[in-house]
């Protein structure tokens, strides 16, 4: 199955006072492993950064300025996540943000039916406990340490791999072009998405080990 990573970086938090995105980023995965595939640009927000997003993000009024709009990539941002299910951290509030694009543009808004949203995954994982992106690698042991400030394709990254362990799932790490001695379950309702080839031993391997329990078994350990 193939998933799209979400991430955005906006001027500010809400839609209703007027607040547009400056960044996406995305990432894809097919069957939880990540491609090539990536979609990310700056955008032109047409409007001035709010302070505390300034401080967020760092990206500045003359920076975003020289930036496409959102009517310039909007086409290959949409064929980009097409029949594809969108995972975000915090859904609500990057779709509400992408809704607004679209809808001043007239444009189709996106339904969240085609949508994991890793927040409520973690909530409901750790009732209680703290389940922000940062907390969440914490959690897992994902290194961070590059996030210094919030960029969506770093973002998409470690959420990716904190997506992987809030299934349940090894991050896939392994080689997989050696199929004999690893093979791949894609089945996310699975425990374990990897697990060693069973090697049988042989008559005469059988043969050897029974003879050296055999003469094991006749000495006494405790002399």
């Amino acid at each position: 199955m193939k998933e799209v990573i979400l991430d955005t970086e906006t001027t500010g938090l809400s839609v209703s006072e007027g607040h547009r995105i400056v960044e996406i980023g995305c990432i894809e995965l097919n069957d939880l492993i990540p491609t090539q595939n990536k979609f990310h640009c700056y955008l032109n927000p047409e409007r001035k950064v709010s302070e505390k997003a300034l401080e967020v993000h760092g990206y500045t009024d003359e920076f975003l300025s020289t930036q496409k709009k959102f009517s310039e990539v909007v086409d290959e941002f949409l064929n980009f996540i097409e029949n594809k299910r969108l995972v975000i951290h915090n859904a609500d509030f990057d779709l509400s943000h992408l809704n607004n694009e679209l809808g001043l543009m007239g444009k189709k808004k996106l339904n969240n039916e085609n949508v994991v949203d890793t927040l409520a995954l973690a909530r409901d994982k750790f009732p209680g406990s703290p389940t922000s992106l940062n907390a969440l690698c914490k959690r897992y042991r994902v290194d961070n340490s590059k996030r210094t400030q919030h960029t969506a394709l770093i973002d998409c990254d470690l959420l990716a791999k904190v997506y992987i362990n809030l299934l349940d799932q090894k991050e896939p790490s392994l080689n997989f072009k050696n199929e004999d001695n690893e093979k791949k379950i894609i089945n996310l309702n699975d425990k374990n998405q990897y697990f060693k080839k069973v090697i049988k031993p042989t008559e005469e391997e059988l043969k050897l080990h029974k003879e050296y329990l055999k003469s094991s078994l006749k000495k006494n350990f405790f002399n």
